[in-house]
């Protein structure tokens, strides 16, 4: 079963073909500016259910039809800014999190509160952020560090990419992970001087070693000891250090400053979040991202970048649909959220694992690498029995979603009629007719089957809908 990633089905195909459309993409005037739906391009469910993959985690009927409701952009605002109580929503979810007294319990926890949280762009960013910065727990070896460590990403995933750096630098998860959690002034340690430079800020080739050398003597005098991050100001090199052209007696708040000052920072960050939020199968030109990355560099502003990014005419556009691969969380949350269920997430967590996505576990210090390295022979199947253990009526997930009563709920009342509310839900028909016909025939004859409960022929349709390959598409 493969994938296909490089066509994009959905409401676009004839907007792809017009070459003024495709012309008008790569003019980042037009690009970034706001979508405004028209007679070419209007606003239908298959755009307001991109929105929501792409900025949360999939949505419930009713969140779609308000959606569509509402227009593109009050939607997005509601995402971007919503009105709900997420400070005390988050608070809650700390005071449990605090009780935690392993990463096992931290990992279930941030999955439920994915599924319950009134703001999931927040929690979207905080899954990018925990790529980007990546920290693995199997190192740390501390439940309570690593839950601060994402504390500390959630609090910035949509403010100051500034702050948080700031915090990243002075994180013992990070330190402890990076093996940079000792550095004295005899001996620095390049461990993190390395790592900011080439996966955090820069990226590769932007710096030399001589840079890194002199990052870490600025970087000198601190210690993760216990669990707690200490200063000893003997240990710290204060003579003259030389970093990327500039010249002083430097500290690590320095080295921030000058890495931030370096245009290729920001370049680096709306690329990767380009990737994340528009489009992994193609590189943005740089004339395409250079207005962005200019604006993001002064002053680091992420939900301001995010903003520009999800209004705009090129995320609405067929350059960005279906264009990523969705990752495991993005894979079973989607289900979880469609069907308004809530399930045990601790075995959640257990089997996204499987699939290659081990919350506060990412594998390298790259992050996740994503893309088409979420899929083969072996994920594939993990994702298709994933969502048949989801729908079933025994096993860990017994029950807990299910697609019958749900189809009732919102005006169904066959397997069949139930069968195009899930494809509208999940899909929003996205599929070629002759898939969409076949499915449709096989609803109406399980429907004729003696003994083939209703319940159990909508619980068929969804996984049939839910294992198709357009599905694994964000």
């Amino acid at each position: 079963m493969a994938v296909q990633i490089d066509r994009p089905p959905g409401p676009g195909q004839s907007e792809q073909a017009d070459p003024a459309v495709a012309e008008k993409l790569s003019d980042p005037r037009w690009a970034w500016a706001a979508y405004q739906p028209d007679a070419s391009r209007p606003w239908n469910l298959a755009r307001a259910a991109h929105l929501h993959r792409r900025a949360a985690f999939g949505a419930t009927w009713g969140r779609l039809q308000q959606t569509l409701s509402d227009g593109p952009q009050p939607a997005v605002g509601k995402l971007l800014r919503p009105k709900a109580d997420t400070a005390a929503f988050n608070r809650k979810y700390d005071e449990y999190e605090t009780s935690a007294a392993a990463v096992d319990a931290l990992r279930a926890w941030w999955l439920r509160r994915i599924i319950q949280t009134p703001h999931p762009l927040m929690e979207k960013m905080t899954l990018f952020w925990h790529s980007h910065f990546a920290t693995n727990a199997a190192k740390v070896k501390n439940a309570r560090l690593m839950q601060r460590n994402i504390q500390l990403l959630r609090s910035q995933a949509l403010k100051s990419f500034r702050s948080m750096l700031e915090g990243i630098r002075r994180d013992p998860a990070m330190l402890l992970w990076l093996g940079a959690d000792a550095s004295r002034k005899a001996l620095p340690n390049e461990s993190f001087a390395r790592t900011l430079m080439e996966t955090f800020t820069l990226g590769p080739g932007r710096y030399t070693k001589k840079d890194v050398r002199e990052a870490a003597r600025a970087f000198t005098g601190w210690f993760v000891l216990r669990g707690r991050l200490r200063y000893i100001p003997r240990e710290h090199d204060a003579g003259v250090k030389q970093i990327l052209g500039q010249k002083g007696s430097f500290t690590g708040n320095d080295v921030v400053r000058i890495v931030l000052e370096q245009p290729a920072t920001a370049r680096t960050l709306v690329r990767k979040l380009y990737r994340w939020l528009i489009c992994e199968t193609e590189q943005p030109t740089t004339r395409l991202i250079t207005p962005l990355a200019e604006s993001f560099a002064r002053d680091y502003d992420i939900l301001k970048l995010i903003e520009t990014m999800l209004r705009s005419n090129l995320f609405f556009s067929p350059l960005a649909y279906r264009r990523r691969i969705k990752c495991p969380v993005e894979f079973a949350l989607g289900i979880i959220k469609g069907l308004e269920g809530v399930v045990s997430t601790t075995q959640l967590a257990r089997d996204l694992a499987n699939l290659g996505q081990n919350l506060y576990h990412p594998p390298t210090e790259n992050g996740w690498t994503g893309g088409r390295h979420w899929i083969n022979s072996a994920t594939l199947t993990g994702r298709h029995n994933l969502a048949l253990a989801l729908l079933s009526s025994s096993g860990p997930y017994a029950n807990k979603l299910n697609p019958w009563p749900l189809a009732k709920k919102h005006g169904s009342s066959t397997p069949e009629s139930a069968m195009k509310l899930l494809l509208d839900l999940f899909l929003q028909t996205d599929l070629d007719p002759k898939v969409y016909d076949t499915l449709l025939k096989t609803a109406r004859a399980q429907n004729g089957l003696v003994g083939g409960s209703d319940q159990e022929i909508v619980r068929r349709s969804a996984h049939a809908i839910i294992t198709l390959p357009e599905f694994h598409l964000a």
